[in-house]
C-alpha cells in the first residue's frame, strides 16, 4: 500500500471563468475537465490579493493579506508565520517544487546584503527546488541555448516575435518564437515528471508551478492557431477609457500607469488605449496559453495513472490570481474588479465519496483554503495561524456548519519607491489600500482613505455601476461594511489567542479546553 502523497498545481494568471467544463464558449482545457470529472469544482473560489506575492502568501500561509501583510511583490513576509512546506517537513516530507512563490525575507532575521533582496521576490523556505524561474530565469534560457536557440543579450526578448526580420514593431498576431516542445511550461513539467519518476512508491510532496498564462502574452504556433481572434468575445467594459475613469479615483490612476509593454514585447503606452481587435489578439495568445498549460498538465495526470499513484494522490489545481484580459480597459492583476481575484480550484480527492466526482461546488471558498485541506487530508494539525477551513466535508458530500457567505480580498496600491501614487491621490503611503467584501448579491469596496463602491451584482453583475453615493442604498453600504468588519475582527491574528495559561498552558481542542502537554500541540511558530 502506497502512503500519501499531494499533487498541488499552481498556474499563474488563469482567470476562474476560462474553463471549458464550467461552460466557457472558446477555450480549449480538456485535461483539466478529465481532472474536474475526478474532483470536485469550486465555481466561487476567490483568491485574497493581487499580484502574485500576496497572493501566494495567503495560499501558502493560509492568512488573509491583513495578517500575513505581504502587499506587494518584494515586501517581506513575516518569518513568525508558518508555512505550507514548513508544515509539510515537520510531517516528514521533503517536499519538492517547479515554479515559484515570489517571497521576499523577514529583514528582522537576516542581513540586508542577503542576496534574495536583489529580486522582487524569490523563493520560499524549506522547499525541494527542482525547477524554477527564480531569481532569475537563467536555467530556462541555457537550456534553449543548449538547444540551439540563439538567445539574445537581453534574454526575455526571445518571446518577442519581432526578432524574426520580417516582423514589423509592435505586431500582436505572430506566435512565440520558442517551440512549444521547448517552452518554460514544458521545461517544468519535464522537471516535475523527472520528480514523479524517481519517487514512485513513495509518499511525495509536489508544488507543480507553471508560469502561463501570465505574460507575455504569445503563444507558440501550436496552440495561438486554435484560436481565431475574430471569433472570441471581446471585453466588457464602459464605452471609452475617460468614461470608466469615473468610476473612483484609484481606476482612473490604474488606466493612466498600466503599460502594454508590461504584457506583449516591444508595445508600447497605456493598456487602457488597446482596440477592441487587439484586445480580441491579445485573447488568442492568452487562451493558447491555457490550452498549452492544460497539455503539460495532462502530462503529469497521464504519469499518476500510468503509476497507478492516481488513487493514493490528493490532486489540488488553483492559480495564484486572474487576469483583466481587457475588460474595464486594464490588463494584469489589479484593482479590484472580479477578474483579477476569481481563480480556479478544483479538489481531487481519492478518500472522497465518489458521487461528488465530477459535481461543482457553489459555496464561496478562498485560497486560504488550500493549506488547511492538504494538512488534514494529511493527517497534520491545522495551524491556529490559518483563516481558511477544509474543504474535504465537501468531497465527502457534506456542507460544513457556519460556512462563509461572502468572500474576502484585498488590494494594496503603495508604491515604496515612488511617492507620485499618494501624491496624485492625495493620500498617505500608508492608507493606499482597498478591502472587498463580496457575497452572492453585493459587492462592497473600502478604501482608507477614499469614497467606497457597491456594486448590486444580480443587475449589474459586471461592476459597471457604483451604487455607493446613491442614498437609497445607504443601508447597504452600512450593512456590507459592517459585514467586512466582522470578517476582519474574527479572523485578526489568532496563532496565540486560543490559549490561555492557568494552572498550566490550555488550548480549545474540539469546544473544550484541554492541557497542552505535547508539542505538535503547540502553535506552529518560526524555527
Amino acid at each position: 500500500m502506497m502512503g500519501k502523497s499531494v499533487l498541488l498545481i499552481v498556474v499563474d494568471q488563469w482567470r476562474g471563468d476560462a474553463l471549458a467544463h464550467l461552460g466557457h464558449p472558446h477555450v480549449k482545457t480538456p485535461n483539466i475537465s478529465r481532472l474536474a470529472a475526478r474532483g470536485v469544482t469550486f465555481r466561487n473560489h476567490y483568491c485574497q490579493g493581487v499580484p502574485c506575492g500576496p497572493a501566494r502568501a495567503s495560499l501558502l500561509t493560509g492568512t488573509y493579506l491583513m495578517t500575513h501583510r505581504v502587499v506587494r511583490n518584494g515586501a517581506p513576509l513575516d518569518a513568525m508565520l508558518t508555512t505550507l512546506p514548513r508544515e509539510l517537513r515537520r510531517a516528514g516530507f521533503d517536499p519538492a517544487l517547479t515554479g515559484y512563490t515570489t517571497t521576499t525575507p523577514d529583514p528582522r532575521f537576516t542581513a540586508a546584503t542577503d542576496p534574495r533582496y536583489r529580486t522582487n521576490g524569490d523563493l520560499m523556505d524549506h522547499w525541494r527546488v527542482l525547477r524554477s524561474l527564480t531569481p532569475n530565469k537563467d536555467p530556462y534560457f541555457s537550456w534553449l541555448r543548449q538547444l540551439g536557440y540563439a538567445v539574445p543579450e537581453d534574454q526575455e526578448d526571445l518571446w518577442s516575435p519581432e526578432l524574426r526580420a520580417d516582423s514589423p514593431q509592435g505586431r500582436l498576431d505572430l506566435p512565440s518564437l520558442i517551440m512549444s516542445e521547448h517552452s518554460d511550461t514544458a521545461w517544468m513539467t519535464d522537471g516535475a515528471l523527472d520528480y514523479l519518476r524517481h519517487t514512485r512508491g513513495r509518499p511525495w510532496f509536489l508544488h507543480y508551478g507553471l508560469y502561463r498564462p501570465h505574460p507575455p502574452f504569445c503563444a507558440s504556433e501550436d496552440y495561438l492557431k486554435l484560436y481565431d481572434p475574430a471569433a472570441l468575445d471581446g471585453p466588457i467594459r464602459a464605452d471609452d477609457r475617460a468614461a470608466e475613469a469615473q468610476q473612483h479615483p484609484v481606476l482612473r490612476l490604474l488606466l493612466e500607469r498600466i503599460n502594454q509593454k508590461k504584457f506583449m514585447q516591444n508595445r508600447d503606452g497605456p493598456a487602457a488605449d488597446l482596440d477592441e481587435a487587439e484586445i480580441r489578439q491579445v485573447r488568442a495568445h492568452y487562451y493558447g496559453l491555457i490550452t498549452e498549460a492544460d497539455h503539460n498538465i495532462g502530462r503529469v495526470l497521464d504519469e499518476l495513472e500510468e503509476s497507478g499513484e492516481i488513487d493514493n494522490t490528493l490532486v489540488v489545481f488553483t492559480c495564484d490570481h486572474g487576469e483583466q484580459l481587457g475588460d474595464h480597459h486594464l490588463l494584469g492583476k489589479t484593482g479590484y474588479f472580479r477578474e483579477s481575484y476569481h481563480i480556479p480550484l478544483i479538489v481531487c480527492d481519492p478518500a472522497g465519496d465518489p458521487a461528488q466526482r465530477g459535481t461543482v461546488v457553489e459555496a464561496f471558498t478562498e485560497s486560504v483554503d488550500v493549506m488547511p485541506t492538504i494538512l488534514e487530508w494529511l493527517g497534520q494539525p491545522v495551524p491556529r495561524q490559518c483563516d481558511g477551513r477544509s474543504l474535504l466535508p465537501f468531497c465527502a458530500g457534506e456542507q460544513p456548519e457556519r460556512w462563509r457567505d461572502g468572500v474576502l480580498y484585498e488590494f494594496d496600491f503603495r508604491d515604496v519607491l515612488d511617492p507620485s501614487v499618494e501624491q496624485k491621490l492625495g493620500i498617505e503611503m500608508d492608507a493606499c489600500n482597498l478591502a472587498v467584501y463580496q457575497t452572492e448579491r453585493w459587492k462592497y469596496v473600502h478604501f482608507a482613505a477614499l469614497p467606497p463602491l457597491l456594486f448590486d451584482l444580480e443587475n449589474d453583475p459586471h461592476e459597471l455601476d457604483n451604487l455607493a453615493d446613491d442614498p437609497a442604498f445607504a443601508e447597504f453600504v452600512a450593512e456590507m461594511a459592517q459585514r467586512m468588519l466582522s470578517r476582519r475582527l474574527a479572523h485578526a491574528n489568532r496563532s496565540l489567542t486560543g490559549y490561555f495559561a492557568e494552572g498550566g498552558l490550555h488550548h480549545r481542542v474540539g469546544g473544550v479546553a484541554v492541557p497542552v502537554g505535547e508539542r505538535e500541540h503547540l502553535p506552529r511558530a518560526a524555527e
